[in-house]
């Protein structure tokens, strides 16, 4: 792909992807309107958070960080972040999952719940699998030799990096999250920590690309020289994006984590005041002469 000049578009028109994004969008839309015509409730929040999930991913890789990526590291840092820790945990809140089962019926939806269940489905939403499926990729994918590889081969980039930033992001927040379907999902405590956690590659990825006194990857050495701009200033701002932002965003979902796991306790306090208030007449009249 021929790298980005001034005074061209920053805008990409990739018909596969497009193509991609507006079958997915029509397929959640359609289970939707079935749930409807059967008079099954689905949550408008869920709707609207898939089309912001939608929305981050098609601006992504269709808008500005997608051809600037070709020539400023830190465009291509912007983008990694935007899928992998903005539009994936988006889309696992707008419960496709769930949508998909409630939508289909009969061996589709035994299908769907077998595979759940199966030893490969719980091994994939183990979040000790998840977490270092996601911590790896993350970090492996910007050694040098690796990036290198990605940043001169577009099939690459296309159709090996951009499907395994999603589905390491997708599996690493589709149990912890929300609630689609999970087959096993952690406890609660055990979300909260996973997301914590993931700071620790995230940072010290960013400190080290902040930090580092030479520039780590020749294509955008290249490039630099080519618009001339510095390549260690914009390697800098690749590294503080990622050292600082992810930080913010990660406080985010864990505070949403923290949350479910507030409310989950609300409600077993409440069921267990039911139980304490049902079994209160019964203790009594036994009690009485």
């Amino acid at each position: 792909m021929r790298p980005w000049v001034p005074g061209e578009s920053v805008w990409t028109l990739d018909l596969f992807l497009l193509g991609n994004l507006a079958l997915a969008v029509a397929l959640y839309l359609w289970g939707v309107a079935r749930l409807r015509r059967r008079e099954v409730g689905w949550s408008p929040w869920r709707t609207a958070s898939f089309a912001l999930g939608l929305g981050l991913l098609a601006f992504a890789y269709l808008g500005p960080f997608e051809t600037l990526s070709h020539v400023f590291f830190w465009a291509h840092m912007a983008q990694h972040l935007t899928v992998m820790m903005l539009a994936a945990p988006f889309i696992v809140l707008s419960a496709p999952v769930a949508l998909t089962v409630l939508a289909t019926g009969g061996s589709t939806r035994r299908a769907i719940v077998r595979a759940l269940r199966s030893r490969v489905g719980l091994f994939l939403v183990n979040p000790v699998f998840t977490w270092l499926l996601f911590a790896g990729t993350l970090v492996l994918s910007h050694t040098t030799p690796v990036m290198e590889w990605v940043l001169g081969d577009h099939d690459v980039m296309g159709y090996v990096a951009r499907p395994l930033y999603l589905v390491s992001a997708l599996l690493f927040y589709y149990p912890l999250v929300g609630n689609d379907m999970c087959a096993r999902r952690p406890k609660p405590a055990y979300r909260v920590l996973s997301l914590g956690l993931m700071m620790i590659p995230e940072t010290m990825l960013g400190a080290v690309i902040f930090l580092s006194p030479v520039t780590l990857y020749p294509t955008y050495v290249a490039t630099a020289a080519a618009l001339a701009y510095d390549p260690v200033f914009d390697q800098h701002l690749a590294g503080a994006l990622m050292w600082a932002l992810t930080m913010v965003i990660d406080s985010f979902w864990m505070m949403l984590a923290a949350v479910e796991w507030w409310r989950s306790e609300e409600r077993r306090t409440e069921q267990q005041e039911r139980r304490e208030a049902a079994a209160a007449p019964a203790a009594v009249t036994e009690a009485a002469p």
